[in-house]
């Protein structure tokens, strides 16, 4: 068993963002006088797309009322919650490593395009990911479209890729796109739920996840 692309989930597989996350969607909707969703709903739908998942926080909500908590989640999220959203212990090393041992890498989240690309930016991680994928560019997750868009520019074939996330969505993102699933257990969502979905394994540390990889054979260097 041999990867040529590693793809990365990034809110709560890199980037430690849920209690951010939580406390901007619950403020958006606050601000327009609607009753805010618990926490634990709000986790359980980190990893789609925003669109996707206000819709299943407020089905009722029309398209215009889910696009008015969009531009408010959006605005408290990169501006005014100053909530933390370190990088997990240990994860900015990982990725290094891996770029440095030729691993194709890639990013495929439900993250809007800029939001990916400020937290690229702040991490110092932007020039190692050689592609990367958002919600707002493509079909949400779990559909196949943001990966198989990865493995397409990166010329890398299913069978050769590996999608990594912290969400039952991330597990069947691969599954829908014939490529294998790593799980990372101290995310938005249970080991026993991510566990359903049959992973190649499910880790509840960056460093069990570096050790998991590492086990894997080197890696050709990637052009």
């Amino acid at each position: 068993m041999d990867f040529d692309l590693i793809v990365f989930d990034w809110d709560g597989t890199l980037m430690d963002s849920e209690a951010r996350i939580v406390s901007s969607m619950r403020a958006a909707f606050i601000e327009l006088g609607a009753e805010p969703p618990p926490p634990a709903a709000v986790r359980d739908v980190i990893g789609l797309g925003l669109d996707e998942a206000i819709h299943r926080l407020w089905p009722a909500a029309g398209r215009e009322r889910r696009g008015e908590v969009m531009t408010r989640y959006r605005r408290h999220f990169l501006v005014s919650d100053d909530t933390p959203t370190p990088l997990f212990d240990g994860a900015a090393e990982l990725v290094r490593e891996l770029h440095d041992a030729g691993r194709l890498l890639g990013v495929a989240t439900g993250k809007s395009r800029r939001g990916l690309d400020e937290a690229l930016i702040a991490s110092g991680l932007a020039a190692l990911f050689h592609a990367t994928r958002c919600a707002d560019e493509t079909f949400s997750k779990p559909h196949p479209a943001m990966l198989e868009a990865l493995m397409d520019e990166l010329g890398v074939a299913a069978s050769r890729t590996l999608m990594i996330g912290d969400t039952e969505y991330d597990m069947e993102l691969a599954r829908n796109a014939g490529a294998a699933a790593v799980a990372v257990g101290y995310g938005a969502h249970a080991p026993e739920r991510l566990l359903a979905h049959e992973p190649l394994a499910c880790v509840m540390s960056v460093a069990e996840l570096g050790d998991w990889l590492r086990a894997l054979p080197a890696a050709v260097a990637a052009t």
